[in-house]
């Protein structure tokens, strides 16, 4: 405690030049939080994003990832049955993804329609109003953006129209539908103009009926340690279709990002370069200035190990005021970095780059105090081998 006063009382001596050197590792703290928070920070929103609604499987067309195509997959109520009798599933539900159009007084509104099953559905959260019921043909929820640019909202009444017939412009199917209720679309980019409606009802305006086709199929397993297991066989059983868990979809979406990775990885190592140069630099210069001082110690009985310890202590104090500093300024600056990067088009608005928490936060604390420690090795080093009686003599002359 002695040694982290005088270390705190030796930085308040040359005040200007101490708030700058807390001012640099600060600003090289916050990078080192941000770059943490971002090699972290992909994985668990995007797993988190996937697991909302608790459903850890996805069957997808061969060859595909979910909604990475507009292909589909046929009979979906046929292989719906099916996973729902194996006793290691606990729900299973189809998803149809399509474009879709609402109709205006003087215009249409291009909008993504999804088909749902309202007993099985990990696509969404209810927002205002009341769910859909199975079989609820003349229902239809809507997302915030397509409520506004349709002009309506719970209770009022909407006209979707399907494909539009390229040689007339005119649409050959059409319905009008009540709006039951707003929601908040999970896999949605920010503003975009969502609808959602029971499965046949949205194959039959997107002229997908007759073969019964889905773009997805979501599972929810029972025991989350089986997931592994169940999608490997599922994997045997349905050869034509893709199986992929969360964490299979987590690699492939890490193999996707991973120059996010390697960014993270170069930038916090530089500012961890930068904070052991910048303390090193600050501690050794502050040793020079103070070598009389300490030969002075020295010479009325001081020891060399108590010497070393203030020095270390000084190094310490200087990192964790700048590192504090540097916490603060991180979260700060990871806030706005990540409302740039989420206003990338196609992303969804759920998803971040930078998630706070508090592994993230000690591993960054963790790392600082190491190199604190290190950086204060050489200064304590000069320090300690200050020659007693010729540094006396050169500061009485």
């Amino acid at each position: 405690m002695r040694s982290l006063m005088w270390g705190l009382r030796s930085l308040t001596r040359q005040p200007l030049r101490s708030g700058l050197s807390l001012a640099g590792i600060a600003v090289a703290a916050a990078m080192l939080l941000d770059m943490v928070m971002l090699s972290g920070g992909i994985d668990k929103s995007f797993t988190d994003l996937l697991l909302g609604r608790g459903y850890q499987i996805r069957l997808t067309p061969k060859g595909t990832l979910p909604f990475d195509t507009e292909a589909t997959l046929s009979h979906a109520t046929e292989i719906v049955a099916a996973l729902r009798s194996d006793p290691a599933i606990a729900s299973a539900g189809p998803v149809l993804g399509t474009s879709i159009y609402g109709r205006l007084p003087d215009s249409l509104v291009t909008l993504f329609g999804y088909g749902i099953d309202p007993a099985a559905q990990g696509l969404y959260r209810l927002s205002a109003g009341r769910d859909l019921t199975p079989g609820d043909t003349s229902g239809i929820l809507l997302s915030p953006a397509a409520a506004e640019r349709l002009g309506a909202g719970v209770g009022d009444t909407v006209t979707l129209v399907g494909r539009l017939d390229p040689q007339v412009v005119t649409a050959s199917v059409g319905r009008r539908l009540v709006v039951r209720g707003v929601v908040r679309w999970l896999y949605d980019y920010r503003g975009q103009p969502s609808v959602g409606t029971v499965l046949p009802l949205m194959q039959r305006l997107a002229r997908e009926e007759s073969e019964d086709r889905a773009s997805l199929l979501v599972v929810k397993v029972r025991d989350d340690a089986a997931v592994p297991r169940v999608a490997a066989r599922l994997r045997e059983r349905f050869p034509r279709l893709e199986v992929n868990s969360v964490a299979d979809l987590v690699v492939q979406f890490k193999r996707r990002l991973v120059y996010f990775r390697q960014l993270s990885y170069i930038l916090g190592s530089m500012s961890v370069i930068v904070t052991v140069l910048l303390i090193a630099t600050l501690m050794t210069i502050t040793v020079h200035e103070r070598l009389g001082e300490i030969a002075t110690l020295r010479a009325i009985g001081v020891s060399r190990g108590t010497v070393v310890r203030q020095v270390l202590a000084e190094g310490t104090v200087l990192t964790v005021v700048g590192a504090a500093l540097g916490i603060l300024l991180g979260l700060l600056t990871a806030r706005r970095l990540d409302a740039i990067l989420t206003s990338f088009p196609g992303l969804p608005a759920a998803f971040s780059f930078f998630v706070p928490r508090f592994d993230t936060l000690r591993t960054a604390a963790i790392v600082l105090l190491l190199t604190g420690s290190l950086a204060g090795l050489y200064p304590a080093w000069l320090a300690a081998r200050t020659p007693i009686a010729r540094t006396l003599r050169e500061e009485a002359t």
